[in-house]
This record gives C-alpha cells, structure tokens and sequence, in this order.
C-alpha cells in the first residue's frame, strides 16, 4: 500500500508562505513551479513546491530578477553538470546582497545618527 504524499491547496499555500495565490499563478506561469492537478483541474502543491516557494520568496526579497530566478530553475531541471553554472549564479547574487548589506548598514547608521541628533534613541 503506496502512502500517498500531502499535497495543499493553493490558498493553504499562500497562507503558509505569504505569497499570494496571483503570485502563485505566475509563478507556474512562466515556468517557476510545475504545479499537480486534480482531476477537477484544481492545483494540488506538494511540499517540495511549497519549499521551492519559500526559496523563490526568499530569492525575490533579495532583489533578484525573475530572469535570474527563472535560470537557476532551468539549471536545477537540467539535472547533474550544471552544478558549477548554479553555483556562479548563486555566488554572484551573494555577492549583490552583501554590497546591499552593506549600503543599508551605512543608512541606517546615518538614520540612527539623525535620531541620536533630535535626542532621540534606537531600539535593537
């Protein structure tokens, strides 16, 4: 006897990741998630799909470009021998994030400054 995978609905899938259900679409849309359906049509997400949301999120509040979300995918579907092309990707959006660290660090010390200026204080 086969146990069968949990799979969510759409809604429970923007509720547990904080994507909307648009969002979702889109994703599936072009090309991001290759999403099951039911027999009525409806979409069935597995865990692995939710997990690969949440990496899409965590990608996208990052600032990196659909296009740059969308190769990674495509490397990763393109299965082993890709894994150096995945990687430089990887390392180059790394790198994009701590210069943004970075720049937001220096802002946010110059913000606090201001605040400290007006006799004002910063909670941690």
């Amino acid at each position: 006897m086969a146990i069968e995978e949990q799979t969510f609905t759409i809604a429970e899938v923007a509720e547990k990741t904080g994507v909307s259900a648009h969002a979702l679409r889109y994703y599936e849309r072009i090309g991001l998630l290759e999403v099951g359906r039911q027999a009525s049509g409806h979409r069935r997400f597995t865990g692995h799909d939710v997990d690969r949301v949440v990496f899409i999120g965590r990608l996208r509040a990052t600032a990196m470009p659909i296009r740059e979300i969308q190769r990674y995918f495509a490397l990763v579907a393109g299965g082993p021998g890709t894994e150096d092309e995945r990687l430089a990707l990887l390392q180059a959006h790394h790198a994009t994030v701590r210069a943004q660290l970075r720049d937001l660090e220096a802002a946010l010390d110059a913000i606090e400054h201001k605040i400290a200026r007006y006799g004002g204080s910063c909670s941690p």
